[in-house]
């Protein structure tokens, strides 16, 4: 199973790296695989690369989503 995380774009760093943040965690990833990518965006990050720019209402239903599984232990 390949899980890819929501994060929000917080810097870009020429010429294809980004700083991107989620729940309190921040990390360097690649950008060169998403056109366009600008800070405030969220973008899905799978093994640090942004694969795709993601809409901010389905960020927040993603993360949701993955709290309450580490909430209840579910998956």
């Amino acid at each position: 199973m390949c899980l890819a995380i929501p994060m929000k774009v917080i810097e870009l760093i020429p010429p294809d790296t980004a700083i991107v943040e989620s729940e309190g965690v921040s990390m360097e990833i690649s950008v060169m695989l998403v056109a366009d990518v600008r800070v405030g965006d969220c973008v899905i990050v799978h093994t640090g690369f942004a694969i795709e720019i993601l809409d901010l209402e389905e960020a927040e239903k993603t993360l949701s989503l993955l709290r309450e599984i580490v909430e209840t232990g579910r998956a």
